[in-house]
């Protein structure tokens, strides 16, 4: 080949990879991107996403960043990514409350959570029925025995009206007939705190926080509320197995884009977090966590809001939830 021919030929092949790559950079955000998280730093929905910000760095050379925008029940959060420019640097790292719940609960909201625009489930984290430690039941048959002598007398703590352990008690009472007392908190820690020390009799807990009480003996978790035992407790039995099938409650943690975001930009946040998910670190942490990682698709995450917020809605119309 002579050195004429030799040129350009490497010219030719320069603009072929070129070419290739352009489409590829051209999806990179051009900006710092910034993932709102609608609540306080070091829960469950602060935790995961930052461990895979960490994995998902070389893939925004602009940067990533997670932010907390805590509030209202993760409502100003919310509001804040869905008045955000559309271009994907802004995405909402959320747990259901803001993007499938708050809808039903509030009388009216900033925002229309339908809008946003699905890119991945993070992870799905079941909860828990967790008793008080001195609670004359081993079991969930045993349970609903005592509540069935015991109507109305029995306490149940949740996070706060409206709440997934509010909300997941109410589906219970739907299911089984029967009535507790609610006694709401502000968040999880005083209500297990009042747990533990034997001042309310139950809690509808997300498996994460009540998991180590358990295994401590300071409360007793008798039921998990999903289709499968947890890894985290694999000894305890799901509500299926203790013949009440249709007690499925799941906290999932989800990534959502303002409405109106490109198609290009949510399909390479998928394919960053996707990849991230499959991690064998980040697996093992999300695992100490009680959670199940996820990756799904947009398609996939877009059904699953849809079929969770129509089944909580459902539990906040018979239980008639509302919050000012």
């Amino acid at each position: 080949m002579t050195t004429t021919h030799r040129r350009a030929w490497l010219a030719l092949a320069a603009a072929l990879a070129t070419s290739v790559a352009l489409p590829v950079l051209a999806q990179q955000p051009a900006k710092t991107t910034r993932l709102v998280v609608p609540f306080p730093a070091g829960g469950t929905a602060d935790v995961l996403p930052r461990l895979l910000v960490e994995k998902v760095r070389g893939a925004y050379p602009a940067g990533i960043v997670v932010e907390n925008k805590a509030g209202a029940g993760g409502n100003i959060g919310a509001e804040q990514v869905a008045r955000a420019e559309a271009d994907g640097t802004v995405l909402l790292a959320s747990p259901p409350g803001p993007i499938a719940i708050n809808q039903h609960l509030y009388k009216a909201l900033p925002y229309d959570a339908t809008q946003f625009v699905p890119v991945t489930v993070m992870a799905t984290v079941p909860n828990v029925l967790a008793v008080r430690s001195n609670l004359p039941v081993k079991d969930l048959a045993e349970f609903l025995a005592y509540l069935k002598a015991n109507p109305g007398k029995v306490s149940y703590a949740s996070q706060g009206s409206g709440s997934t352990s509010h909300l997941t008690a109410s589906m219970f009472m739907q299911l089984t007939g029967t009535e507790m007392i609610h006694v709401p908190y502000k968040g999880t820690a005083p209500a297990l705190v009042d747990l533990v020390g034997n001042n309310v009799d139950v809690f509808f807990d997300n498996i994460a926080s009540s998991a180590t009480y358990h295994q401590g003996g300071k409360l007793r978790i008798l039921a998990v509320a999903d289709q499968q035992r947890s890894q985290l407790l694999p000894q305890v039995p799901t509500f299926a197995e203790g013949k009440l099938p249709g007690m499925v409650a799941v906290t999932f943690f989800s990534i959502v884009a303002p409405p109106g975001t490109p198609a290009a930009a949510v399909a390479y946040a998928h394919r960053q977090f996707a990849a991230a998910l499959q991690a064998a670190d980040v697996r093992q942490k999300f695992a100490e966590q009680g959670a199940t990682p996820g990756g799904w698709t947009p398609e996939k995450t877009g059904e699953f809001i849809r079929a969770e917020s129509a089944k909580w809605a459902r539990v906040i119309q018979a239980a008639r939830v509302t919050v000012e």
